[in-house]
């Protein structure tokens, strides 16, 4: 073609832009039906940017009654310093007592937002409290009959007495403050600790995020579902246990819910060749027991973990090691545990709602082995070796689950499931 023909005909742009409405959906563009010619708008004059303005802090202004509260104090205070000029006693006191008196007016307000802030409501009543104490023993001192004359009803003041408890509520004056540093420095420890922790919280949940990012760039690179690829499989599963090892037991609870949700631990039908995941027709990926293959293997990175209390619902924990795990108070509803290994694990009071331990008939599952194949459709060696665990208080435990529980739990845990054991077998001899 010569670049006359090229030139004849102007090539259409097009357009990158995707558009998308409010909700979501992506609005249906109109074919051109001719050439655009792109017109110069006029350029529209920018307006000026206004002036930035700078607000200063206002500070509370004098009011009124401060102004004259304190012109007067200083008319009082010139007042005495007249007085004791000129030997008037008079006019000195009455100059000393108002500025005492207007002073103290004055002084009370700030005195009580100090006293509000800086001791604690606690502290309040504890002060007035030993005033109070010391107050009505030096009253009871004095109007005991050791300070009163025989015969007479006149109280006679005794200063030694007086001095001594004088030193007494000085050193108790001295312990008083003594207590009172030491409650400022725990109290400073204490807010250094929360700040502490919360300080580490953050942390811990900017590199779960960090994980959580990683992972899923792995996902879903060009390569798709981390399936080509076995190395990057080996990646995943050397940051799982990496962060697994460092974050605490709701950290934990985390990533196993994002695993579970996103199906990176569940065992995935794949072609035999590619080793890329297959569709189920349902807009998911075929799940394979037999012989599915993991993105991430739990392994035994869960090996005498502390997951008590936290939100394990819906989470795939199959063939994991949970030898010895802490998973007290912990919500399993729906958890899968088939073919995990729960032995000497703690599920104290856990919630035990539809968590699948087995599959097919609680008469006839048994749990995993080191030999023998898993057969799903009778259930022997598909379910979760419980042996040795504490079964203590556990919430909604179906009759199958009992049945299953008592029967391979050994001795020692059927006493501790509820409802007991009566009329099962222990099929686990021991």
């Amino acid at each position: 073609m010569t670049p006359e023909n090229n030139s004849s005909q102007p090539t259409r742009p097009e357009s990158n832009v995707t558009l998308e409405s409010l909700n979501g959906a992506s609005p249906t563009v109109p074919p051109e039906s001719g050439i655009i010619v792109a017109t110069a708008e006029p350029e529209k004059p920018v307006p000026p940017s206004p002036a930035r303005k700078v607000f200063l802090p206002q500070q509370p202004e004098q009011t009124t009654t401060e102004k004259s509260g304190s012109v007067l104090t200083l008319g009082l205070i010139a007042a005495m310093i007249f007085g004791l000029a000129n030997d008037n006693i008079w006019l000195g006191l009455i100059g000393a007592v108002g500025a005492i008196s207007i002073s103290l007016r004055l002084m009370w307000p700030s005195w009580g937002k100090i006293w509000a802030q800086v001791i604690p409501p606690t502290w309040r009543t504890l002060i007035v409290a030993c005033f109070g104490l010391l107050a009505g023993i030096v009253g009871l001192l004095m109007l005991s009959g050791t300070n009163t004359e025989p015969g007479s009803r006149n109280i006679q003041i005794n200063w030694d007495a007086i001095g001594a408890l004088g030193e007494l509520i000085g050193a108790l004056g001295q312990i008083l403050i003594a207590i009172l540093g030491v409650y400022v420095a725990w109290r400073q420890y204490v807010i250094s600790k929360d700040l502490t922790i919360q300080q580490n919280r953050i942390t811990q949940q900017q590199t779960i995020d960090a994980y959580f990012q990683g992972v899923s760039d792995l996902a879903l690179d060009e390569q798709g579902f981390l399936e080509d690829w076995p190395q990057e499989r080996a990646i995943a599963e050397g940051r799982t246990a990496a962060i697994m090892s460092s974050v605490d037991a709701e950290g934990k609870a985390k990533i196993l819910r994002f695993l579970s949700q996103s199906r990176l631990v569940t065992p995935l039908k794949r072609d035999r060749l590619l080793g890329r995941p297959i569709l189920d027709g349902d807009g998911g990926y075929a799940e394979d027991r037999d012989h599915g293959i993991r993105v991430i293997d739990l392994n035994v990175m869960l090996a005498g973990a502390d997951l008590a209390g936290t939100d394990l619902r819906w989470t795939d924990l199959s063939e994991a090691n949970l030898v010895r795990a802490n998973l007290s108070k912990c919500d399993l509803v729906k958890a899968n545990l088939s073919r995990a290994v729960l032995y000497d694990a703690n599920l104290a009071r856990a919630d035990m709602r539809g968590a699948a331990l087995f599959y097919g008939s609680a008469q006839t599952a048994s749990p995993r082995s080191r030999t023998e194949f898993p057969n799903y459709q009778t259930g022997e060696h598909t379910g979760a070796v419980v042996e040795r665990v504490d079964f203590t208080g556990v919430k909604r435990l179906s009759e199958d689950q009992r049945y299953y529980c008592c029967a391979w739990c050994g001795s020692k845990s059927r006493e501790t499931i509820p409802g007991g054991c009566e009329g099962i077998p222990n099929k686990l001899g021991r």
